[in-house]
């Protein structure tokens, strides 16, 4: 027997699978457009630092025309398919402005520049107001130079909506002045920065909060306590330590003697 399911019959039962994520997620986004993916109260993209980052295409790569490049102002970079989280394709060469990438590292700071979509303008020289590719891109990878901090490559993942991307998320850590843990005198061993999720392009999350305000001593969060979209895929164990309340300050132990 054929049975014929209303579209609110079919959002329903997206958004069911989605809460139990899986390898087919993928193709879960694709199959029904009518209930597209939304943060749903969860921490979403600052539009204070939407920009759109402008490219030229570059037609050869290497030591030598790297540093041309940098030379002359721009970042040797590239853009290519991961879909999966694990397989690249589709590869341009393209060049970006050394200032516009290093303004938008300074304002986020570099784990956040790695977690946030961009739009990017492929034309054919800076200035020009022809448009060779429009596409929404992640940063994957990003190259500094260790005494100056200035970018010297930039890798980006194509971001279309049925894509899923491997990112590091950076933790932001919260209730310091009210947990019990260091309000005792102990200290917060931080244990992670940023944990990798498997994540739909179009709810990725800039950072992930981290509540220490009912944190005592000796406890911790692990990686499985966070809270995220239920469509966010946790790549590390989920009992892998994010951060503890520990002891006292060595300081402290000392001034008690």
């Amino acid at each position: 027997m054929l049975i014929h399911r209303s579209p609110l019959a079919k959002t329903l039962n997206l958004r069911l699978r989605l809460r139990f994520f899986s390898q087919s997620a993928a193709a879960v986004i694709q199959e029904d457009p009518l209930a597209p993916l939304s943060y749903d109260g969860f921490t979403r993209p600052d539009p204070k630092y939407a920009e759109t980052i402008l490219a030229i295409p570059r037609t050869s790569s290497g030591t030598k025309i790297s540093k041309l490049e940098r030379k002359v102002g721009r970042v040797p970079s590239i853009v290519f398919e991961q879909e999966d989280g694990q397989h690249g394709g589709n590869k341009l060469l393209i060049s970006v402005q050394t200032n516009q990438i290093r303004k938008l590292v300074n304002h986020l700071g570099r784990s956040f520049f790695l977690s946030r979509l961009f739009d990017l303008d492929v034309r054919p020289e800076f200035g020009s107001g022809d448009v060779i590719e429009k596409v929404r891109v992640l940063p994957r990878l990003l190259h500094l130079h260790s005494g100056t901090d200035a970018p010297l490559n930039v890798t980006f993942l194509r971001a279309p909506s049925h894509a899923l991307l491997k990112v590091n998320v950076p933790l932001v850590f919260r209730g310091e002045d009210v947990s019990p843990g260091l309000r005792k005198g102990s200290y917060l061993n931080t244990i992670k920065r940023t944990v990798k999720f498997i994540c739909p392009a179009d709810i990725i999350p800039p950072y992930i909060d981290v509540d220490l305000s009912e944190l005592d001593v000796g406890q911790k969060i692990v990686m499985g306590d966070l809270k995220v979209h239920p469509a966010l895929k946790l790549v590390q164990s989920k009992d892998e330590p994010v951060c503890k309340i520990t002891g006292t300050r060595a300081s402290d132990q000392k001034k008690s003697k």
